[in-house]
């Protein structure tokens, strides 16, 4: 039987996704061939409740060189990356020479401010393009995967932190323990580990599906955030929910003992028991629903392909590669996808093949209905496009189900 990638206790699966590609593999029309391919299941653990995918992706596959993702991409995350900076400028780097670590630092996005503010900073983040493009904004980063014997290299070179961040990161990292040990040895005693993913209760409630790809390999709750820390000395010491991302929880870890929990924290675990997430019957159920609004999708798409309605998609996203290869989406469905993206653009979305083009190719002319991949963004996108909608076209979104606004 599969093990707990964090625990070692016995995992059940609980839905198939089936043979997915790489969900930021964006390839050139004419170098399909060799495409890599893998098992796309969920399972829960029995012993410590961390949900998490069967099967591990290389991390070499997933983040390297040419990574296309960056996070100053929307004007809404940049809004929270600065809020955040800030925050922690106010609050925990306050003191005597005051030190943070980014893991998964991207481009920069948040500790641009904490660079404007004259604070010592590092980030930390495997992708050679994206630590470029920080470096080229005054920011200090080193271009590696993060985990114990880079924290401990960093501790060498820099010291202690006061604060180590990471958003939309940690839950991409199997090995969790090197993660742990890590940040056990670079946080000064009363520092923190503070992180944002997206959180399992959201999807659930959500039946948001397509947030389980590759890079997630884990679906956090409360819970099974609270077992992992402590088996490295550590506690969470507070939660806090965001809408961002289609739902997420940032989490604050300190030493055992150095800070009281707040009360959030028992709040939070005590909702995740009301609503059954460490369950396997409630991910079941949540397996019923994926299995609804994939054959509701397809139906859709067909009835309106059939009916000679033009369809395009809106956001080449990472997680739209789930939608697009379990429900068998293709250019025959899908026109194209347009992102704002150059790298993705005049490429193919993974495994489905549909075309990538520019922003300016969704309104050369305007399509009849837009898929909206990125859901996630629905309200900056939607007063982004309010032409679109005056010259009758209507949206198509499949979350919480198939629906059209």
């Amino acid at each position: 039987m599969p093990e707990c990638r964090t625990c070692g206790g016995a995992l059940t699966e609980v839905y198939d996704f089936g043979r997915q590609p790489l969900s930021d593999a964006f390839l050139e029309p004419d170098k399909l061939e060799g495409e890599f391919f893998y098992r796309l299941a969920v399972g829960m653990c029995g012993a410590c409740t961390m949900v998490q995918l069967m099967e591990e992706v290389p991390r070499d596959k997933m983040f390297h060189e040419d990574y296309p993702y960056y996070s100053s991409g929307s004007e809404v995350m940049r809004k929270h990356f600065e809020h955040t900076a800030r925050d922690f400028l106010d609050t925990e780097l306050t003191g005597p020479d005051p030190f943070i670590v980014e893991i998964g630092s991207n481009d920069g996005v948040m500790l641009k401010a904490i660079a404007d503010a004259g604070v010592k900073h590092l980030g930390v983040d495997p992708s050679g393009a994206v630590t470029e493009r920080a470096r080229s904004k005054g920011i200090r980063t080193r271009t590696a995967f993060f985990e114990e014997s880079e924290a401990l290299a960093v501790v060498a070179a820099e010291g202690n932190a006061d604060v180590i961040f990471a958003a939309n990161t940690i839950c991409h990292i199997p090995y969790l323990d090197s993660i742990f040990r890590g940040v056990a040895a670079l946080l000064k005693p009363n520092g923190i580990f503070v992180f944002e993913d997206p959180y399992l209760g959201d999807i659930v409630e959500r039946a948001s599906f397509d947030q389980i790809y590759d890079e997630h390999f884990y679906l956090f709750t409360a819970r099974a955030v609270r077992n992992m820390a402590r088996r490295f000395g550590l506690e969470l010491v507070d939660v806090e929910h965001f809408g961002v991302h289609g739902g997420e929880v940032r989490y604050t870890i300190a030493r055992q003992g150095a800070r009281e929990p707040k009360p959030a924290v028992e709040e939070l675990l005590a909702e995740e028991d009301a609503r059954g997430l460490a369950q396997l019957s409630t991910l079941e159920e949540f397996g019923l629903r994926v299995t609804a609004i994939k054959d509701d999708l397809v139906t859709l798409l067909t009835k309106l392909r059939d009916e000679g309605k033009r369809v395009v998609a809106y956001g080449a996203t990472a997680k739209s590669a789930t939608v697009a290869n379990l429900c068998g989406l293709g250019p025959d469905l899908v026109e194209f996808v347009c992102d704002i993206t150059p790298q993705k653009q005049n490429r193919v979305t993974p495994g489905s093949h549909i075309p990538v083009r520019g922003p300016e190719a969704f309104r050369d002319p305007y399509p009849d209905y837009a898929l909206l991949f990125a859901w996630n963004h629905a309200d900056e996108i939607l007063a982004k496009e309010q032409e679109f909608r005056r010259n009758g076209g209507k949206w198509i979104l499949y979350v919480p189900d198939v629906h059209t606004v």
